[in-house]
């Protein structure tokens, strides 16, 4: 074999394995891979009734009742099912409808699909680790993604920045 031959067979190779270490670099390839699978009965004991009936059973929780409504601190918002960070706080805003509302999820953190319950096409919203129920989204939000993401506030979790120093 000539360093010739060598050289060619070495950049044949490179597009494979960067497209490897990018795919596996994306946050949907981690969290795919790092996937969280329990049976109804784990998840009623890990979460309590009501957070089972919002996350695993796609459940809407009455409007104005979780406190998270009023967070307005400076962290990030998690799933209340397995802890993945889904919005940062700079991107809540008040809708006004009743639920904390986001104009962007963390990237990779949801995926979503359509919701034709209730007799009206929505688009819901999911946690890309545990596929946990966290709302839906609407095109009404502000800018700059003009998005409104409607989340269960049983769906989520606070958790504050740490202080500094």
């Amino acid at each position: 074999m000539t360093i010739l031959q060598s050289r060619r067979q070495l950049l044949a190779t490179i597009p494979v394995g960067l497209a490897g270490f990018l795919w596996l670099g994306r946050p949907e390839a981690a969290s795919s891979a790092a996937r969280i699978n329990k049976t109804p009965a784990e998840w009623l004991r890990e979460l309590g009734p009501e957070r089972f009936r919002i996350l695993r059973q796609a459940g809407t929780e009455r409007p104005y009742s979780s406190p998270l409504n009023d967070e307005h601190g400076r962290g990030t918002f998690a799933c209340a099912g397995c802890a993945l960070p889904l919005f940062a706080s700079s991107t809540k805003f008040d809708s006004g409808t009743g639920w904390p509302s986001f104009y962007r999820p963390l990237p990779g953190s949801v995926s979503t699909k359509t919701d034709l319950s209730l007799g009206m096409d929505r688009t819901e919203v999911l946690c890309t680790r545990c596929a946990g129920h966290l709302g839906h989204v609407f095109p009404d939000g502000p800018r700059p993604t003009g998005l409104r993401y409607c989340m269960n506030g049983l769906a989520l979790k606070f958790i504050p920045d740490r202080a500094l120093g």
